[in-house]
């Protein structure tokens, strides 16, 4: 599993940490059923606090990403919830939209970033 994280971005590191991972799930570099590495694996593969690993992991769960097991630790697992993730997505890109508009980006131009975007990475 290879994970980068910035040191020096704002955005907190069990963020980055729990991006990436949805990246790798999106993008079939993980599959589920995959195991995730152990938080203490991880943590020190990275070199960030165990409790940083501990909290991207549980943030997986609680919206679906993986199932946390005794006997295998973190694993991929991808629960059936489109409609919570529609509606997740949709207040997500409320904000986004917002902030597009408040920079006159055109409907058309996030159109075509939203296209650019699942060409290079979906």
């Amino acid at each position: 599993m290879y994970i980068e994280i910035d040191f020096n971005s704002d955005e907190a590191i069990y963020m980055q940490l729990r991006n990436q991972i949805v990246f790798g799930i999106a993008t079939n570099q993980y599959q589920e059923g995959e195991s995730l590495p152990s938080v203490r694996q991880l943590a020190e593969s990275i070199g960030i606090n165990m409790h940083t690993v501990n909290k991207a992991y549980h943030v997986l769960r609680q919206e679906g990403f993986i199932k946390l097991d005794r006997r295998n630790g973190a694993v991929i697992f991808l629960e059936e919830g489109k409609a919570q993730a529609m509606q997740e997505m949709k207040e997500t890109l409320r904000v986004i939209l917002a902030k597009a508009v408040c920079k006159n980006i055109s409907r058309e131009e996030v159109h075509e970033l939203i296209d650019e975007i699942f060409e290079e990475d979906y």
